[in-house]
This record gives structure tokens, C-alpha cells and sequence, in this order.
């Protein structure tokens, strides 16, 4: 049973209504989803780490409970602007997969001064390399202009949940379907066609590495595409702070498919923070 008491709303942020929830006590632990999620995709981590930190999780504009809305938007203003309503100002610790990542990377570039630590499963913004594009994104592409949501929320998971060789049927079911309707989710805000995303940044993190000397943990998965693979490496080369983490048997979203390893890696890497 948990002994913390969780707090939930909607923050109004520039004419939007963005859906957090908060709990514990301690060092800020700021969790960012992924662009194929929302914040249930850290149910695990949530409850876990609310015992030593003070946890917050929230969705994205245009992502769960957070409806998308007309007008000019990027996601840092938003975070900037939860974290200030939240009176969260640091050392905060943060969370981030795939986009939630790169954001929480461009986040801590913005403002170094609020940030302690960082992990991410993520590439850095703006990062392009050379590799052969996935033969399924084509599909996708395909799906989203005949406007089948649900084909394209299942080779979405095909890609992301399921991974590099291997089929849906290797995968734990319980978590490949709440992946499923988390990007469904996603597909049905998306086609409102709703607000201008603008980007985070004007100089994207990719550009910045040399400037990050906090400590930072990227986590992979061993079935993740080639180019998160190939990014977190372009990462571990560039940054001396940082370290790298592969979970066997997980791709894109691994703390849903080996919540025990993942929350592993991370309390071993928050132990090994300075006061």
C-alpha cells in the first residue's frame, strides 16, 4: 500500500488545460513521456519513486487528458510554465523518453541552473544521421492519409513497442495494449488539427553537448530502432558526464516492458549523486 497522497488538476497554461499529478516528498523527479504516450506510460515509476522523491508527471498539450487547443505553443514554455505554477524551481532531477527526453535535455540546457541530474532515452534535438530509413514509417505515412487511427496506432506499436526483431506476441500484452491506447490517444488529438507547435529551442541540444556537465544516464533499449541505438552512443561520445544503460528484452518504451531492471539502473544512478 502507498503511503503518500497523490495530487492531480489542470494547469492553465497559455489557454490551455494541462493535466499533472504529484506526490512524495523530497527532491523534485520530473517524468516526461514519450510522443507516442502520455504520463501513464510512468505508472511503475511513479509509485515507486514517490517513496523518496517528490514525483510529478503530467501530460504533454495534445497528449492524455491534456486537450490541444488553437494558438502558438512549444512544449518548453509549457514545462517552464507547470514547473513555476508547481513552485518547482530545483535542483530538479528529470525523466524523459523519446520527445519527453528531448525535451527534458533542451530543458536543461535552457535553464542548467534548475537541473541536478538527467536521464533520458532519447536522442538530442535536431540530431540527424545517416541510416536507412524503417520501411514500417512508410506504412504509417500510408495509414495516416487514409484515415485508418487505428492501423497506424498498431505499426506505431509494431515500431516502438514491439521493436527490432521481434513480433507482438514476445511482448508482455498488459503493457502492449496500454501502449496501443496511449498512442491512439495521441492520433485522436492529432487529427484535430489543433495549435501551432513551435520549437523548443532556437539552437537545438545536439549542437550544445560540450555544455552539459551535469550528470546524465541515457537508457536504451536493446531492441530500439538503430537510430536511438546510434544516438545514444553519439551522446556517450561527446558528453564525459555521461553514462549509458541497455535493458535486454525492451525497446522503445523500456521502463513499461522491464519496470524492475529500468527502476534498477535508475535508483543505482540517483545513489550515486552528490548531495
Amino acid at each position: 500500500m502507498s503511503d503518500f497522497k497523490t495530487k492531480t488538476g489542470f494547469a492553465n497554461i497559455n489557454n490551455a488545460q494541462i493535466y499533472y499529478e504529484t506526490a512524495g516528498k523530497g527532491t523534485p523527479l520530473v517524468m516526461i513521456h514519450a510522443g507516442i504516450a502520455d504520463s501513464r506510460q510512468w505508472n511503475n515509476e511513479f509509485i515507486s519513486f514517490a517513496q523518496n522523491y517528490q514525483v510529478v508527471r503530467y501530460d504533454m498539450r495534445g497528449y492524455g487528458k491534456s486537450e490541444p487547443v488553437e494558438g502558438d505553443f512549444s512544449h518548453m514554455s509549457d514545462l517552464i510554465s507547470l514547473l513555476d505554477i508547481l513552485e518547482l524551481y530545483g535542483p530538479l532531477i528529470m525523466l524523459g523518453c523519446s520527445m519527453g527526453g528531448g525535451l527534458a535535455m533542451d530543458f536543461a540546457l535552457a535553464q542548467p541552473a534548475r537541473v541536478k541530474a538527467l536521464m533520458v532515452d532519447s536522442g538530442p534535438s535536431g540530431l540527424k544521421l545517416d541510416l536507412p530509413t524503417l520501411a514500417k514509417f512508410a506504412e504509417v505515412e500510408k495509414a495516416f492519409d487514409n484515415g485508418d487511427l487505428d492501423l497506424v496506432a498498431e505499426i506505431e506499436t509494431q515500431i516502438w513497442f514491439d521493436g527490432m526483431n521481434r513480433t507482438s506476441d514476445q511482448v508482455n500484452q498488459e503493457m502492449r495494449k496500454l501502449a496501443y491506447e496511449m498512442d491512439r490517444t495521441v492520433l485522436s488529438h492529432e487529427i484535430k488539427q489543433l495549435g501551432k507547435h513551435l520549437p523548443n529551442t532556437d539552437v537545438p541540444a545536439f549542437d550544445r553537448l560540450t555544455e552539459i556537465d551535469f550528470p546524465l544516464l541515457v537508457i536504451v533499449g536493446a531492441h530500439d530502432t538503430p537510430y536511438i541505438l546510434a544516438s545514444a552512443d553519439y551522446m556517450l561520445e561527446r558528453i564525459p558526464s555521461a553514462q549509458k544503460a541497455i535493458i535486454e528484452d525492451s525497446a522503445h518504451l523500456p521502463n513499461m516492458e522491464q519496470p524492475y531492471r529500468f527502476q534498477e539502473i535508475v535508483k543505482s544512478f540517483l545513489n550515486g549523486l552528490s548531495d
